[in-house]
């Protein structure tokens, strides 16, 4: 399954990232029809889609075996159908290149052995960056991952963010509404840009002020990768803590964290509200820049 952000990509374009062969190997799997996406031949310039089954052809010169590992989950909320996960800092959401083990990936299948989607990001609907903690929704069938990945895409799932910023912003809240695409001159990082960029609007709301820092609450209208870090530095105030976009990082990471998640139940419609607290060093640096004021 496509994660909401990859949403839009060309086939060629996503295969190489996810599988981290190049373009053009991944072009020529394509014309030799190796590559089938639901069942179906395309072409490269394909647009992938959130409910996308794609197939490639084993004969490619890497294998990725994916291991279930028996790693501590903070379960916030379960059922027969989902999971609400508090994910910590430093745990990689989905294997890749440098990433096989030690996922949370690797967690999930240790404990549910028929997880839907594939088999590199099984339930996995969206995800946080590693270093990004708090909460995160995993399905734990087909019917809920087709639907939270349509609900996802329709702005029906509300997640908040808690970040702190370099840097004092004056306006009370704001809007930042810029594209972002992939930086076309280092492929870790994305930028706003309007070269194959896709819409991006990120709200944000002053908490508090310090010397030299601002806590914020930023929401999401859609879910770029690495959103709220890119657009933060856009306008100037990047993440603190953050090693791509920022002024680098210590040994806790970027201060971001997903506090807050609601959204209907999608078997039931049932509201689900769930808020958590960040992690002990985001407070501590709180707690830091107050008394230093």
């Amino acid at each position: 399954m496509i994660v909401e952000d990859k949403e839009g990509l060309r086939l060629d374009s996503y295969l190489s990232e996810e599988l981290d062969i190049s373009r053009s190997k991944v072009q020529k799997l394509i014309k030799d029809e190796k590559v089938l996406v639901n069942g179906k031949t395309v072409n490269s310039s394909y647009s992938v889609k959130i409910n996308d089954f794609i197939e490639v052809n084993d004969e490619l010169d890497y294998e990725i075996k994916v291991d279930p590992e028996n790693i501590p989950l903070n379960i916030v909320y379960e059922d027969d159908d989902l999971l609400i996960i508090n994910k910590e800092s430093g745990m990689v959401v989905h294997p890749a290149p440098g990433h096989y083990t030690g996922t949370l990936v690797n967690a999930l299948l240790y404990r549910y052995k028929d997880l839907a989607g594939d088999k590199f990001r099984p339930g996995i609907v969206h995800r946080l960056d590693k270093d990004t903690s708090g909460l995160m929704l995993v399905a734990k069938n087909e019917f809920t991952l087709e639907k939270l990945s349509l609900m996802i895409s329709k702005k029906e799932v509300e997640r908040k963010y808690l970040a702190i910023v370099d840097g004092v912003i004056q306006n009370d809240s704001g809007e930042i509404d810029a594209p972002i695409g992939r930086d076309k001159n280092n492929r870790q990082k994305m930028a706003v840009t309007d070269q194959n960029a896709k819409e991006a609007i990120t709200h944000f709301k002053v908490l508090e002020r310090f010397n030299n820092n601002t806590l914020i609450e930023c929401i999401l209208d859609t879910g770029r990768t690495h959103q709220i870090r890119v657009h933060m530095a856009y306008i100037g105030y990047p993440v603190c803590n953050d090693p791509l976009y920022g002024k680098g990082k210590d040994s806790f990471g970027q201060m971001l964290h997903s506090y807050s998640i609601k959204l209907n139940h999608p078997r039931t419609g049932k509201e689900l509200k769930y808020t958590v607290d960040a992690q002990k060093e985001f407070n501590n640096k709180l707690e830091e820049l107050r008394n230093n004021l």
